[in-house]
């Protein structure tokens, strides 16, 4: 079976890819399938943009397309960046420059007060209307100090208690069984079986 994957994110696709994979499902980017501009993410929750995303790409190629929205949510900061975490610094920016700019509004909170949380909505759109839907999360803490060379986004300074890491040092197998985008994607096999 194969699910086109509405992400031209490299990081995201290999974590979808590894996690689908163990249940022989092989995933495929939608860059391989069809090339059409992104859509425009004007949802105000997680769940509406993936929701936007599967419907969008599964249009454009006709086939069973799966897509997330996720990102961090900071306590201290409201939620923020929330489903502005990939623009957070704005809409041309960078991993690094949200990292900063993520450092720069918690550096002065005690870390045990920098809890957060990685959230990840999941949405399966079929051509026949059908439409699966998955929620995962991951509780952790900001540091201020990047560790660890694995992951993306904001995984250097997401720090896990329970592992005494953060999210960058963990193995991809590791990672796939505690991330939000892991759990969410289990929660998701489940109802595909």
């Amino acid at each position: 079976m194969k699910i086109v994957v509405a992400t031209h994110n490299k990081g995201k696709l290999r974590e979808f890819k590894a996690v689908l994979a163990t249940v022989g499902i092989e995933a495929i980017s939608i860059g391989d399938v069809v090339q059409v501009e992104e859509p425009e993410e004007t949802g105000t929750t997680f769940l509406e943009n993936a929701r936007i995303k599967a419907q969008y790409y599964m249009k454009a190629c006709g086939l069973p397309c799966l897509a997330d929205d996720s990102g961090l949510a900071v306590d201290v900061l409201a939620g923020a960046p929330g489903v502005y975490s990939a623009r957070y610094a704005g809409p041309q920016c960078d991993d690094e420059a949200n990292n900063q700019k993520l450092i720069d509004a918690v550096k002065d909170f005690p870390f045990e007060k920098r809890t957060a949380r990685y959230v990840c909505e999941l949405v399966l759109s079929y051509p026949d209307g059908r439409e699966l839907t998955a929620t995962g999360y991951c509780e952790g803490l900001i540091q201020t100090e990047a560790v660890g060379n694995g992951g993306f986004g904001y995984d250097p300074y997401f720090y896990l208690p329970q592992f005494e890491k953060t999210m960058a040092q963990l193995s991809m197998d590791d990672k796939n069984a505690i991330s939000h985008r892991g759990l969410a994607l289990q929660k998701l096999l489940e109802q595909l079986k």
